[in-house]
């Protein structure tokens, strides 16, 4: 039980570097980014490609963060130059990535790691990750409060008023998903360095992990503030590792997964309506019963005269 726990808190903060990528569009530009999937393949990818060739895996891992850079890139130019749907420029990004990332593994569907040096090779990680997703954190909080970081916000808020200042909403948004999935590959290349391999199916579904890490940590601890939400943010992905190991844990198969965590997806965010309704049917049960109690207040008050 403690190997399961220790190893869902290393894998979700692992996992949360990618959280912080799918808040960064979905919550901050409100762009419904797709190419997560592709791009966090990307990132596993070039980094078990540069390091089984003998390269740095530090270079490799920073290699990989520049892969999901340009992948993002390509994603916002086809949406703002290219006018194409978010949705749509996201599902295409991602089907391409498909291919580009089987060519960049050399046409095999796995490169494994085993007996390759890593950047997480003899590192203690529940003691390393923390302070590296922690330092990554907080520049994506500077950089959210820098003007650029600040135009980007706005874009997602409010696009005409920014754009009434002399912004180019067009710039701010490629950065934006090019930044996103820059995170994104770069998680995709320490889970390769985690796990010893890297396949071209393992971003099937980080959309939706993703999601979940973000709407859990949300609902969970709230997001009032940028610095909150992107706190929040990890430790959903950390609750979402967690949730997962206890219902492997008492006895759901692995094959259920992918059905365990749309079912998360969609009770957190049912939940948020849920319990407005229920908040607006105790509020107008008071009320009834207050008018209630002021009619009898009233009918007594004028029986004693």
């Amino acid at each position: 039980m403690y190997d399961a726990f220790t190893g869902s808190l290393e894998l979700g903060m692992l996992y949360a570097v990618m959280a912080l990528g799918v808040y960064l569009t979905f919550r901050i530009l409100d762009f419904p980014d797709l190419t997560v999937d592709g791009s966090f393949t990307t990132g596993g990818a070039i980094a078990a490609v540069m390091i089984s060739s003998g390269v740095s895996p530090l270079l490799a891992t920073l290699a990989a963060f520049g892969g999901g850079l340009v992948a993002g890139a390509c994603t916002g130019l086809l949406h703002t130059k290219g006018k194409v749907n978010a949705l749509l420029s996201g599902i295409l990004m991602m089907i391409a990535l498909y291919s580009i990332n089987l060519r960049i593994m050399d046409k095999k569907a796995n490169v494994s790691l085993l007996g390759e040096d890593t950047l997480l090779t003899g590192l203690p990680l529940l003691w390393v990750m923390p302070v590296v997703v922690l330092a990554i954190k907080f520049a994506l909080d500077w950089f959210l409060h820098t003007d650029l970081g600040l135009a980007l916000r706005a874009t997602g808020d409010n696009p005409r008023m920014i754009r009434s200042f002399g912004v180019n909403t067009d710039n701010t948004v490629i950065v934006g998903v090019s930044l996103s999935n820059g995170l994104v590959a770069l998680s995709g290349a320490l889970i390769a360095q985690h796990s010893a391999f890297a396949d071209v199916s393992m971003g099937i579904g980080m959309i939706v992990i993703g999601l979940a890490s973000v709407i859990i940590g949300e609902a969970l601890f709230g997001a009032k503030t940028v610095i909150r939400a992107t706190l929040a943010v990890l430790l959903g992905a950390i609750i979402y590792r967690l949730i997962v190991a206890l219902a492997l844990r008492v006895g759901l198969e692995s094959t259920d997964m992918k059905l365990m965590t749309a079912l998360i997806v969609i009770i957190a965010l049912t939940l948020p309506m849920v319990r407005s309704k229920l908040r607006q049917k105790s509020v107008i049960r008071q009320r009834a019963a207050d008018l209630e109690h002021s009619r009898a207040r009233n009918v007594s008050a004028g029986g004693g005269r």
